[in-house]
């Protein structure tokens, strides 16, 4: 079959050809239809060696994915041959080397996949499983009310564009910091203002706005603990500054202001709740564009260089 892998940490993601895995016990094995981009996956691959993790290579990128199930494997099981599913598989910082930027991949049967429900195209689903359940399991996180302030980071992304949307249905005034205009899209997705920080610098916009600091902010982008600690100074006291990119524990952050290193918890039942959501059309998904697998060494360095727009969706 065909995969997207590396053949060692830090080298470049080229197209191969390896064999089908095979289902065990408990597994499903999934013909891969679509799979969509996330930062990890570059970020999987370009990490160093860890000495207390046995790593299989080629290691096969990727993590999310939708298509349908191609076969069983021994014991229990909830699907079906045929399904149409999508989900979050353990990809290579399991340490099996088997991600989803591939033609077929196996999963356990009682992890984060779900059934695609009716009405919900098989490309949207792909773009769901990271970038949904970290939009709402952040949201959970910050533990705003309704009419409190947030301030994303980073806020045109897969990730930040699905929390704007799930904050502002409940009443949450949503900051979207950007790269470039796009007041228009974010205002379209619930935004209540948005600062173009190419334009103009986002502390002075803030507190312009907010002179007392924001209630939440929310990082998707700083991966330098100086750069989180400058963002979280805009926050209140007893506010809260999260990050995706694992920086606030280093961060010197400004007394009264909790500083959170978000992890993700995949889990299925949400699977269902977002999907529900976004088949019944109060949830968009914003896929920016798609691409044919072999394409995905350059997709994985366009979003290396940041400024995403949206889920970059890849077709196989």
């Amino acid at each position: 079959m065909r995969a997207i892998a590396v053949s060692a940490f830090r080298a470049e993601p080229e197209l191969i050809e390896i064999p089908k895995p095979e289902p065990g016990a408990g597994e499903i094995r999934v013909r891969v239809e679509y799979t969509a981009l996330n930062p990890c996956d570059w970020q999987a691959a370009q990490r160093s060696p860890d000495d207390s993790t046995s790593q299989v290579f080629p290691l096969v990128v990727g993590v999310d994915f939708a298509g349908r199930v191609d076969m069983i494997g021994n014991g229990p099981n909830r699907f079906r041959v045929g399904d149409p599913v999508f989900g979050r598989a353990a990809g290579p910082s399991s340490g099996t080397g088997i991600g989803t930027y591939c033609d077929y991949t196996t999963v356990a049967q009682d992890s984060a996949v779900a059934l695609v429900p009716p009405g919900l195209p098989l490309d949207v689903a792909a773009a769901l499983p990271s970038a949904g359940t970290a939009a709402a399991q952040i949201l959970e996180t910050v533990a705003l009310r309704g009419h409190e302030s947030l301030l994303v980071v980073g806020a045109a992304g897969g990730v930040g564009s699905l929390l704007t949307q799930l904050a502002a249905a409940r009443d949450i005034r949503v900051i979207a910091a950007v790269r470039g205009d796009e007041r228009r899209r974010m205002a379209d997705l619930g935004a209540a203002a948005t600062i173009d920080t190419v334009y103009r610098p986002l502390e002075t916009a803030v507190r312009e706005m907010f002179p007392n600091g924001v209630d939440a902010l929310v990082d998707l982008v700083a991966t330098d603990p100086d750069a989180f600690a400058a963002r979280a100074a805009l926050v209140r006291a007893g506010g809260t500054a999260l990050t995706t990119r694992g920086v606030a524990g280093r961060a010197a952050l400004p007394a009264g202001v909790t500083g959170i290193d978000f992890r993700l918890e995949p889990s299925p039942v949400l699977l269902d709740v977002l999907a529900a959501g976004a088949a019944e059309g109060m949830l968009r998904v914003p896929i920016d564009i798609e691409l044919p697998l072999e394409k995905a060494p350059q997709a994985l360095d366009r979003n290396r260089a940041g400024g995403a727009r949206g889920k970059t969706v890849l077709v196989l």
